[in-house]
C-alpha cells in the first residue's frame, strides 16, 4: 500500500511459498509451476537453444558465409509489400532439409511449433504459399547455394580428391506407377474412350432436341455433362501422351540413322532423306510408357526389387569426409551414360581432378573404359571399374602373376586390375565412401522421394538440397561441435579501393584474381591455421 512504502520508496511484499500439492500419499512440495507467469524482462530469443545447437550453424552459414547477391538480384522493383528477407528463407529451407523436414506446409507449422525453427525465423512465421514460392521461384540461385558449399568445404581442406567413389540412387519421382500407360494400352484406350464420347454425344443432342421439344430453343445449357467432360478429358490426356511416345521414337530412329550414316561415310543429303525416312517409319515399342502425372519420370527398379516411377541421382562423393563435389539427376535408369560427365563435373566443381575414380560395374563399358584411358591421359585420374557383379558367397579371386597379355581387351585390363591386391583394396572402399550418404539422404533428410514434378525442377531443390546437407553437417563433424569451429572467410581482391567479401569459388575459373582465406579456429590452447589460395582467370 502507498502508505507503508519506506523512504526509498520501497514496500513490503509477502514472499511467495510453494504449496504443497495435496491428494497423494504426502504433501509433496513440486517445483513452482505457474503457466500464467509474467516475466519481469522480455525473453531473450537467444536463450532458447543450446551453444552447439545445429541451428546456429545453419544461421552463421547463412548470414557469415553465404553469398546472398543472386537472390537480392530478382527485387527490381521498390514498391509492393515487403517480401520475407531471404536470409530468413533459406535458414529454414536448409534447417528443414536437415532435420527431414521439406514439405512447405510442415515448415509453416515448424516456425510455430519447433522452438529451432522459430530461433531461425526469429519470431516470425512465413506460410507454405511464401515458403513454395521462395523454393521456385529461386531454383538457380539455390542451386548456385550448393555449390558455394562445395565451396566452403574446400577451402576449409575437407576436400582432398585423393580418391572419389561414383554411384547412382533412384529417388522416387511426384508421381505413381499406376498414373502410367503403355503405346499399345493407349491405342486400346483411345478407340474405347473415342466410341463413348461419341455415344454420349449423340446422346446428348438427344437430350437436347427433347429439352427444346418441351422448354424452347433459348433455354440455358451450355455446359456439357459431367460424364463427358471426363471423358474427354482423359482422351485428350492420352492422345498428348501418345504424340509424345512417337515423337520421341522418331527422334531416336532420327539419331540411329544418322550414326549408321556416319559410319558408312554417307553424303549430307543421302543422311538426311535416310534419316528423315526413318522417323516416318519410327513406332514406339508397344510396352513404352508414360506417365500422365509427371511425363518425364520414368519406370525404374529400385534396390528393394519394386518398380516405380523414379529418377535416377548421380552423385561423387569425397573419401576424406564424404563430401559431395558433383550431382546431377536424369530419367534414365542405366548409370553407364553418366561416368565421364560427372568426373569432369567434379573437375569443373572443385578444379582439380581426382587422383583415383572407383565405380561398380553399372558403369562399365567398351565406350567408358576407352574414355577412361583417354580421361587418365589428359588429367592423370585412375579408374577402377567393377567389370561384373559377383555374389556374396564368390570366393575371393586369385592375384594375377605375369605381364599383362598384349592382346587383352580393355575389360580384361581392367578385371585383371580389379585382381591385384592393390586393386582389390582399393575398391573395396567404394561402398563405404559413397553409400552411406545416400543411407543419409534417404532416411535422416527424407530425401527418397521428390516433391516437385519434371526433370529441371526435380534437379533443383529437392535433390540437390539433400546433397547439401551432407556437406552442412560435414563441417560440424569435422569441427566437433562448437568447440572446434570451423571458420571459413573467401577474400575477393579490393578492386578501385574498395573491399568485398564473397564466397569461395567453386573451381578457379570463376574468380577473377581473387584468393581464399581459410583459418581453422580450435578451442582454447588450439592453434589457428590460416591458408591463403590463389586462383587466376576469367569469369
Amino acid at each position: 500500500m502507498p502508505g507503508d512504502r519506506d523512504d526509498e520508496g520501497l514496500f513490503d511484499v509477502d514472499p511467495v511459498v510453494p504449496a504443497p500439492v495435496v491428494g497423494g500419499p504426502v504433501d509433496k512440495t513440486f517445483r513452482r509451476f505457474d503457466p500464467g507467469q509474467q516475466f519481469l524482462l522480455p525473453p531473450s530469443l537467444d536463450e532458447w537453444l543450446p551453444a552447439d545447437h545445429l541451428a546456429r550453424f545453419v544461421a552463421e552459414l547463412v548470414d557469415e558465409h553465404l553469398d546472398l547477391s543472386r537472390f537480392l538480384a530478382v527485387f527490381t522493383e521498390g514498391r509492393g509489400a515487403p517480401p520475407y528477407d531471404p536470409r530468413v528463407m533459406l535458414r529454414i529451407l536448409i534447417f528443414g532439409y536437415c532435420t527431414g523436414v521439406r514439405s512447405s506446409r510442415k515448415l509453416e507449422a515448424a516456425c510455430t511449433d519447433v522452438v529451432a525453427f522459430r530461433w531461425l525465423a526469429a519470431g516470425q512465421g512465413p506460410d507454405y504459399r511464401s515458403i513454395a514460392r521462395f523454393r521456385k521461384r529461386h531454383l538457380s540461385a539455390l542451386g548456385h547455394v550448393f555449390v558455394q558449399a562445395l565451396a566452403l568445404c574446400q577451402a576449409a581442406g575437407m576436400v582432398k580428391l585423393g580418391r572419389v567413389a561414383l554411384d547412382g540412387t533412384k529417388l522416387r519421382a511426384n508421381a505413381s506407377r499406376r498414373k502410367a500407360m503403355s503405346y499399345v494400352r493407349m491405342s486400346e484406350k483411345e478407340k474405347i474412350l473415342a466410341a463413348e464420347v461419341s455415344d454420349l454425344l449423340a446422346e446428348a443432342e438427344a437430350i437436347d432436341r427433347d429439352e427444346d421439344a418441351k422448354f424452347g430453343k433459348n433455354r440455358r445449357g451450355d455446359e456439357l455433362p459431367e460424364q463427358l467432360r471426363r471423358r474427354e478429358s482423359r482422351l485428350a490426356t492420352i492422345r498428348q501422351a501418345k504424340a509424345d511416345l512417337e515423337a520421341e521414337a522418331a527422334e531416336q530412329a532420327d539419331e540411329r540413322s544418322r550414326a549408321r550414316s556416319a559410319e558408312r561415310g554417307e553424303d549430307s543429303d543421302t543422311t538426311e532423306a535416310k534419316a528423315q525416312a526413318a522417323a516416318d517409319k519410327a513406332v514406339p515399342r508397344p510396352k513404352a510408357q508414360r506417365n500422365f502425372t509427371d511425363p518425364q519420370s520414368r519406370i525404374m527398379k529400385t534396390s528393394d526389387g519394386s518398380f516405380h516411377q523414379c529418377f535416377n541421382a548421380q552423385a561423387v562423393v569425397d573419401d576424406a569426409h564424404q563430401v559431395i563435389v558433383a550431382t546431377d539427376l536424369n530419367n534414365c535408369a542405366a548409370d553407364i551414360g553418366n561416368l565421364i560427365g560427372m568426373t569432369e563435373q567434379a573437375v569443373a566443381n572443385t578444379g582439380q581432378a581426382p587422383g583415383q575414380v572407383l565405380a561398380d560395374a553399372g558403369y562399365c563399358s567398351a565406350d567408358n573404359l576407352e574414355a577412361a584411358a583417354q580421361f587418365t591421359d589428359r588429367h592423370g585420374s585412375e579408374f577402377f571399374i567393377a567389370t561384373g557383379r559377383a555374389a556374396h558367397d564368390d570366393p575371393e579371386p586369385v592375384a594375377p602373376r605375369g605381364p599383362i597379355p598384349t592382346a587383352a581387351t580393355p575389360k580384361q585390363r581392367m578385371a585383371r586390375k580389379l585382381k591385384t591386391k592393390n586393386g582389390r583394396a582399393v575398391y573395396a572402399r567404394r561402398k563405404v565412401i559413397v553409400e552411406p550418404v545416400f543411407g543419409q539422404m534417404h532416411t535422416r533428410q527424407n530425401a527418397k522421394q521428390l516433391l516437385l514434378r519434371g526433370l529441371e525442377q526435380a534437379k533443383g531443390p529437392p535433390f540437390s538440397g539433400p546433397s547439401l546437407i551432407v556437406r552442412v553437417r560435414s563441417p560440424g563433424r569435422f569441427a566437433q561441435s562448437r568447440s572446434e569451429q570451423l571458420s571459413v572467410r573467401t577474400h575477393a581482391l579490393p578492386q578501385s579501393g574498395s573491399r568485398s567479401w564473397a564466397t569461395a569459388p567453386a573451381a578457379p575459373s570463376r574468380v577473377v584474381g581473387g584468393s581464399v582465406r581459410c583459418a581453422a579456429h580450435r578451442g582454447t590452447g588450439g592453434r589457428t591455421r590460416t591458408e591463403d589460395r590463389r586462383y587466376s582467370g576469367s569469369e
